[in-house]
């Protein structure tokens, strides 16, 4: 039974309530959830395909790989917004996939590697934006309860992306080689991209124009609310970075080796279960409160990380605030939409993943430098405090963009 999107005053036909079940239904959302989680994969293999790979430089090449996708990813959203989201994907993902490919076929000069590695970095599809956007407010979805159910499953299925691709490339390099490893990436996203591309309507909309003084390429970031969102969410993001490297610390400090990949995979998995049952049913407040309420738990769930005196304990502790990530990540992405000028929602989602990468890369390189684990709720702490001082800001007038 298709989902009725309600029109004001039309009190024939109720709304259809927002589970998952009603939002999987609603038309082209399974093929585009599913096109997407495809064409995401190689986000997650290629930096470490690079490094396991028969590449010259690999850790200079995964580092700039990240690099590049997190300046790519909004320029290429904003060409999406500006002539419509189907060819621009297309295009670029053509050019990511075939750099991958040559890549693959074995390029061992530094300048040629770090020039197809910068483009397959730089033309990666937003598919992520692109998604949430069409999710999102002013998109397919019939209501606002149905967007958050759609874009928590979105949150919650991404984090398979951080199990699923490590452990694709592991066994791509033992079974085969690192050269496979690449061309599998190339493949698998042209082929996830091609299904979310060919799923989109041919009558997608073009978005509506620019407000009167919002020109440029980077009109969200003239609107003072998503300034200060994005800097909350660039905090979310730097314990998140900050694991890793803490991970292998503690490994070492307990004698157990199997942390490092064991307290990365608790928060993921715990994610991915706390998504799954923040869409499952509704919450009081609106999106803004709901957000600094999961901000605030997400700060107070890394105290128990700052003390690990068994291995148990230390993925215990991750797992606490990891329940509460992929929630977290949902109602910001339902506040980007709320806020989103017109005509730059895929723009503005794709600001939010490069503030949450920025977060990342930070919190990498604080860990590496003091060693210290109250990075992990520190950071996270700010992030609620900003969203808490500024929820005026933060809180949408309308179902459509927020105030500037």
């Amino acid at each position: 039974m298709p989902v009725h999107r309600a029109v004001p005053g039309d009190a024939r036909t109720p709304p259809t309530p927002a589970t998952y079940r009603s939002v999987l239904r609603v038309p082209h959302a399974r093929r585009l959830l599913a096109g997407t989680l495809l064409g995401r994969m190689p986000s997650g293999m290629m930096p470490l395909a690079l490094l396991l790979g028969p590449v010259p430089a690999p850790g200079a090449l995964a580092a700039l790989y990240l690099v590049a996708s997190g300046v790519g990813g909004p320029l290429t959203s904003r060409a999406a917004d500006r002539h419509g989201p189907r060819a621009v994907l297309a295009v670029s993902a053509t050019a990511s996939s075939m750099a991958m490919a040559v890549l693959a076929a074995g390029v061992r000069e530094p300048g040629p590697a770090a020039g197809l590695v910068a483009v397959a970095g730089l033309a990666h599809p937003p598919l992520d934006a692109a998604l949430r956007a069409r999710f999102g407010a002013r998109g397919m979805m019939p209501s606002l309860a149905h967007q958050r159910v759609a874009l928590a499953l979105d949150s919650a299925t991404q984090e398979l992306l951080h199990i699923t691709a490590p452990l694709l490339v592991g066994v791509l390099t033992v079974t085969a080689s690192g050269g496979w490893t690449l061309a599998a990436a190339a493949v698998v996203g042209a082929a996830g991209t091609g299904l979310f591309v060919c799923t989109l309507p041919a009558t997608t909309r073009l978005p509506q124009k620019c407000a009167k003084g919002h020109a440029g390429w980077w009109v969200p970031l003239q609107c003072r609310g998503l300034r200060i969102f994005y800097l909350a969410m660039g905090c979310v993001g730097i314990p998140i970075g900050a694991l890793t490297p803490l991970a292998v610390q503690q490994a070492g400090q307990l004698h157990a080796p199997a942390l490092s990949p064991a307290l990365p995979a608790a928060l993921s998995c715990a994610s991915f279960v706390g998504g799954l049952a923040y869409g499952a049913r509704a919450w009081p407040g609106g999106t803004t409160r709901q957000l600094t309420v999961l901000a605030a738990v997400f700060a107070a769930g890394w105290l128990p990380a700052l003390t690990t005196p068994h291995p148990v304990w230390a993925v215990f502790a991750v797992a606490l605030p990891g329940a509460v990530l992929a929630p977290l990540l949902a109602a910001g992405y339902t506040l980007t939409g709320l806020l989103a000028p017109p005509g730059h929602a895929i723009q503005s989602h794709a600001l939010l993943v490069a503030a949450l990468d920025a977060g990342c890369a930070l919190g990498t390189a604080v860990a590496v430098a003091t060693h210290s684990a109250l990075v992990l709720p520190a950071a996270a702490a700010c992030a609620a405090l900003m969203l808490a001082t500024t929820r005026t800001r933060l809180t949408p007038t309308s179902p459509g963009p927020g105030p500037a």
